[in-house]
């Protein structure tokens, strides 16, 4: 899950580098925007729907936080 996640991401966004952060929203690498098209791309790749309660800085702040919210709504 998480390798396709990251290439996923990687492929959307190559100008980010999802693996050297922690704190992807905190830091202001992900802003709201990137972070509605991240959600965009997760949401088409993974037929996943999100919902709107977790939308949070946490679930955005690293790529193994995105994958377990994939996997906790797949």
């Amino acid at each position: 899950m998480r390798e396709k996640l990251l290439a996923l991401l990687r492929e959307e966004y190559p100008d980010i580098d999802f693996e050297e952060s922690d704190e992807l929203v905190d830091d202001g690498i992900l802003d709201s925007l990137t972070v509605v098209g991240v959600i965009s791309a997760i949401s088409d790749e993974f037929n996943v729907e999100i919902p709107y309660e977790e939308i949070i800085p946490e679930n955005f702040n690293s790529i193994d936080a995105m994958a377990e919210l994939i996997e906790k709504y797949q």
